[in-house]
């Protein structure tokens, strides 16, 4: 058994509450493509379309289809205002978003409305799902892990209630030197890309820890990537190296 100090040597705990309302403070703005987090939003975009590729061949779908993903159940969780959730749902997925905060889902909520787009929202913790007998075939992790004080749980909670034959998808940063100078100090206090105090770096988790937790429940690590920032033609995309940002991707085993 992992021992849960491994995944979070943390120098002080996380308050849930806070964190929850650090992210309400910022749901308004997040769907704005001039706005303060058109940055974030362009990250948003390269990295959806790379969970895109990952759930078309991992269930092998053709994603020239006009809805790809019929018949897949998809539940993200920490879905903040449904960035992923829209676009999988508008692929026909049956998809599920949940997040702690209120006014995310409302947001969100009405946005699908507005579009017409079927998505299920609900406001409550993944704790909540503990011993549900709903399972996903593809269940989303994304920016989420660094912000939940019990990261063990979380892990274990996205185990259980994927399906056999499911795909997990765990999106986070890098707890390295590197990820704090530029998660960090470049993008909070430098260049403004998110509000100062957004990330605390001691609540990272690398990539070699959620692997390990994974394994210990019986699921396969797939891959791990990472997403980076080209400045010269001021545009973000896939690359092999993990050592700020990474997805990965793992299976449940048949």
């Amino acid at each position: 058994m992992l021992d849960k100090s491994q995944l979070s040597p943390t120098i002080k705990p996380l308050n849930q509450q806070a964190e929850i309302e650090k992210f309400d403070a910022l749901a308004a703005e997040w769907r704005d493509p001039n706005g303060k987090f058109k940055h974030v939003l362009a990250f948003n975009q390269t990295r959806l379309t790379a969970i895109e590729n990952a759930i078309a061949q991992h269930f092998k779908r053709d994603l020239n289809q006009d809805i790809p993903f019929q018949g897949l159940r998809i539940l993200d969780i920490g879905c903040g205002v449904g960035l992923l959730c829209e676009p999988l749902a508008s692929q026909g997925a049956d998809v599920t978003g949940i997040d702690a905060s209120a006014y995310n889902i409302r947001l969100a909520q009405q946005h699908a409305n507005n579009w017409s787009i079927k998505v299920e929202y609900k406001h409550c913790l993944a704790d909540d799902l503990l011993n549900a007998e709903q399972e996903y075939d593809v269940i989303l992790n994304t920016e989420v892990i660094e912000h939940v004080e019990d990261k063990h749980q979380l892990i274990e909670i996205c185990c259980d209630a994927l399906a056999p034959g499911g795909l997990l998808v765990m999106a986070t940063l890098n707890r390295t030197v590197k990820s704090y100078l530029i998660a960090i100090i470049g993008a909070e206090y430098v260049m403004g890309y998110l509000p100062k105090g957004t990330h605390e770096w001691q609540h990272f988790v690398k990539p070699q820890e959620i692997s390990q937790q994974l394994n210990a429940k019986g699921l396969n690590t797939l891959s791990v990537e990472g997403v980076k920032f080209n400045p010269l033609i001021n545009k973000w995309k896939i690359t092999k190296e993990t050592s700020v940002n990474y997805l990965l991707y793992a299976e449940k085993p048949t």
